[in-house]
């Protein structure tokens, strides 16, 4: 039994001499490339983040409309579309945090019809060419980057573990029932810096194979089945990522295609796989030589600047950001307003229950019924102010564990005094892992 031969460095790649005979492909297998070569390029070329990506360090320097300009160019097309096509409001929002939306949906269809249109004119134009060989080679590297590329940014946001942080504090004190499923899903890698480590690393792997000719297939299996997972996650726990995700999944199976029968007779058949050499990018090997420099120096470019983006989050926003001053979750004792001590009934509209400060300056009221209101806040020379409701509050901290506000609250002078919970006791962050368990702890 031999193994697959991944080489596609163009230097192992013979180039076909003049005299050898030119293979032909059938009219459906030339009218299937030449639809994936103008569907694959468009999405890649107009989807902003896969290209983003490639700017690698460079991408912080540039302005912020800079980056997402081919989605900014084409929002009044998808807007105009929705509206007299398909009867939708398909405005774009890139604030949003949501691949899924009306408008990207309408953008697929749109590239879907240019692409069914282009290959329909293609064919037409050039049904006397017998194949694409070259053209296709040069597909597949145009996909294995970005595939790559994306592999690496989702990859890098896991190993270091700012995509799915730990539960935010206010989290803690919501019920479970309450939570999206994509929420669920969320706490639930994030509990497991681990677990968000160990799948970061599959993929980077995988991103960082693809960049090398001859670790590509290997890149592309590693690719797939991590893909596959992340697409079923999307769909099974409605996370907004959906359309990226699938045709990431597409992407890895293009570039399995030539190797699909070696595959089937290694792991399947039992049978030897035969060696698969792909022809090269050009006809001089020296050129051949340097594409394959520029490709492994591409892929460490993009992987600095993937890394960088998550080490930043990471620090910014993610485990590594510095605690506020105030980091915790306080449990309201004492409420006093005009000097009155207000009970601590659950029907109270204006009592404090608890009171939720976490890193970035996220400020969270738990109310006596138990909503959790976030609110804007400031904490600036000793004074804690509030936007709504309007509150300007002195602080005061008799000890680490002591918060004592007081000031004017809507109007009315209050007095709250609060005392920290231990949030790390709660069973979710105390828990740990056990070698031995006597029998299972769930609750």
């Amino acid at each position: 039994m031999t193994v697959i031969d991944t080489a596609q460095d163009a230097e192992a790649a013979p180039t076909r001499e003049p005299s050898t005979p030119i293979r032909r492909w059938g009219p459906a297998r030339k009218v299937a490339f030449r639809f994936a070569f103008i569907y694959t390029a468009l999405f890649c070329l107009t989807f902003a983040q896969i290209t983003f990506m490639f700017f690698g360090l460079l991408g912080n320097l540039l302005p912020e409309n800079m980056i997402v300009w081919q989605m900014n160019a084409l929002a009044p097309v998808m807007e105009w579309f929705g509206r007299n096509i398909f009867g939708v409001e398909a405005v774009l929002d890139l604030d949003s945090g949501s691949g899924d939306q009306t408008a990207i949906w309408v953008y697929l269809f749109l590239i879907a019809v240019v692409a069914v249109v282009a290959t329909a004119l293609w064919s037409a134009l050039d049904r006397q060419r017998p194949e694409y060989i070259r053209l296709w080679s040069w597909t597949v590297l145009f996909l294995r980057l970005a595939l790559g590329g994306q592999m690496l940014f989702y990859g890098f946001a896991k190993l270091i573990p700012s995509q799915m942080g730990q539960p935010p504090l206010a989290t803690l004190l919501e019920p479970y029932g309450d939570f999206s499923p994509a929420s669920v899903l969320w706490m639930q890698v994030g509990s497991s810096p681990v677990y968000e480590i160990l799948l970061g690393s599959v993929e980077v792997l995988g991103g960082l194979l693809l960049f090398w000719s001859r670790t590509a297939t290997l890149g592309a299996i590693v690719s797939f089945v991590a893909m596959v997972q992340v697409f079923i996650l999307n769909m099974t726990f409605d996370v907004p990522v959906k359309i990226l995700s699938f045709h990431l999944v597409v992407f890895s199976l293009i570039l399995l295609a030539p190797q699909m029968r070696n595959l089937l007779d290694l792991f399947v058949f039992g049978r030897s796989a035969n060696p698969v050499n792909p022809p090269a990018l050009f006809t001089q090997d020296k050129l051949n030589r340097w594409a394959a420099g520029i490709q492994v120096v591409l892929g460490i470019w993009v992987a600095i600047g993937a890394a960088q983006i998550s080490w930043t989050a990471y620090h910014e926003y993610g485990g590594g950001a510095p605690k506020p001053e105030l980091y915790g979750i306080w449990s309201v004792q004492d409420f006093r307003t005009d000097g009155r001590s207000v009970p601590p009934l659950t029907t109270d509209e204006i009592r404090w229950q608890r009171l939720v400060f976490d890193t970035g300056g996220a400020t969270t009221l738990q109310m006596m019924h138990g909503a959790l209101v976030p609110i804007p806040a400031e904490i600036a020379d000793g004074t804690l102010r509030l936007q709504q409701p309007a509150a300007v509050l002195d602080i005061d901290r008799p000890d680490d564990d002591t918060l004592v506000l007081s000031g004017d609250l809507d109007g009315t002078p209050t007095t709250i005094v609060a005392h920290r919970m231990d949030h790390d006791a709660m069973t979710l962050r105390s828990r740990g892992f056990n070698w031995v368990q006597d029998e299972p702890y769930f609750r």
